[in-house]
Parts: structure tokens; C-alpha cells; sequence
């Protein structure tokens, strides 16, 4: 099944968050991603109901395995292109911009060979 990307943006945030600040609220996806607190609501009711998320007493959030396996996979292909973008000389807000569009809509075997490629080029200069 194919998500969509906003899913696959929330996801990822709340996997940064918990990375970072331990635990997280809706508030919190809210303040980082810059979107409203009833958009996040209704976006973490829909990513619970899926089976993405789930919520505590406390209304903290928690990444469920699926969750976490698109959220990793999808903040392992922000880094890798972002990365990649500044060392061929894009400016770091830019590959930024461009890794978040990109990470959505590349095949997972052309993200394969760019992974490789960069760690290659990693590699020989001895990054």
C-alpha cells in the first residue's frame, strides 16, 4: 500500500521527535512540522486507526513496528539525499527542501543505487 506523503512526513516527525525529546504530544508534531494542532489531531487520529501510532493516557505518542519501519525508512532517505545534494554542492536548505520532495516519490531500487553511489564516493574520500 502506498501512503501518502503528508502520512509519511507525520510519521518521520514524530520518529525525530522521540529521538530528540524522548517522548512526544500532537503539540509537539504541531510546533515541528509548523501545521496546525487540529490538523496533527485529526492526522494522528488517522495514522492511529491504521495502526501507525498509538497514544497513551497521557496523550503521549508512540510509534507502533509499522510505524517505526516507514518512519526510519523514511528519515534514512532524507539524510542519504540531503547528504548527497550538499556534497554535490547544493545549499543545505535547498537539499533540504529538495530531500523531503524527493524521499516520497523515488523507487526504492533507484534509492538503492544512490545509497551505494554515495557511500562509494564516501569512501574514496575518505569521509
Amino acid at each position: 500500500m502506498k501512503m501518502q506523503e503528508s502520512a509519511e512526513n507525520y510519521l518521520e516527525a514524530i520518529h525525530i521527535l522521540q529521538q530528540t525529546n524522548g517522548s512526544v504530544r500532537s503539540i509537539d508534531v504541531a510546533h515541528y512540522t509548523g501545521f496546525s494542532k487540529p490538523s496533527i489531531s485529526r492526522a494522528v487520529g488517522l495514522l492511529r486507526d491504521n495502526g501507525y501510532v498509538s497514544i497513551d493516557d497521557n496523550g503521549l505518542l508512540y510509534l507502533t513496528e509499522s510505524g517505526l519501519q516507514i518512519a526510519e525508512n523514511i528519515y534514512e532517505r532524507h539524510t542519504v539525499l540531503t547528504n548527497l545534494l550538499v556534497q554535490i554542492g547544493v545549499a543545505p536548505d535547498t537539499a533540504q527542501e529538495d530531500a523531503c520532495r524527493i524521499e516520497h516519490v523515488i523507487s526504492q531500487q533507484t534509492f538503492d543505487c544512490i545509497k551505494a553511489y554515495a557511500r562509494q564516493h564516501a569512501a574514496a574520500d575518505g569521509v
